[in-house]
């Protein structure tokens, strides 16, 4: 399952903008960004999980999820593992919505320069996706979740 992914196009989201077309929403100019990260980031969380792994595990392909955020309804390409241990802590098996929060981050990393292009390992947003995955399990736990 080799499919080619193009990086998010800047200038052509420029253009859009000037065009007139809205930045949030359906078919707004940001929801390929936030779905070309987000799955990037889902990658890289797999990739952590696999490394921490004692028993022999690999990836398995990936499944599709629809999700609903203030940039628009995506569909993401959530990757599995093959011995099915592997739950993302960024969007949940079970969340259908981004949280605005996440979406902020995630434009954060873009603004630091942080694009995902298909050829490269993502290995550069992995700092930042254990730190969120980790403060949101603090989180969750101070708050009785």
């Amino acid at each position: 399952m080799s499919q080619t992914k193009q990086a998010f196009d800047f200038e052509a989201a420029v253009r859009a903008l000037q065009d007139g077309q809205d930045l949030n929403g359906k078919n707004g100019i940001l929801a390929p960004l936030i779905k070309q990260i987000t799955e990037a980031a889902l990658q890289a969380e797999l990739e952590q999980h696999l490394a921490s792994q004692d028993a022999p595990n690999r990836k398995n392909g990936r499944s599709t999820k629809k999700v609903k955020a203030l940039s628009g309804e995506l569909v993401l390409e959530t990757p599995r593992g093959r011995a099915g241990t592997f739950e993302p802590q960024l969007v949940g098996m079970h969340q259908r919505y981004l949280t605005d929060e996440l979406e902020r981050k995630i434009l954060s990393l873009f603004a630091q320069g942080m694009s995902y292009q298909a050829e490269q390992e993502p290995r550069d947003i992995l700092p930042y996706v254990s730190f969120y995955t980790e403060e949101t399990r603090k989180s969750e736990a101070l708050s009785g979740f």
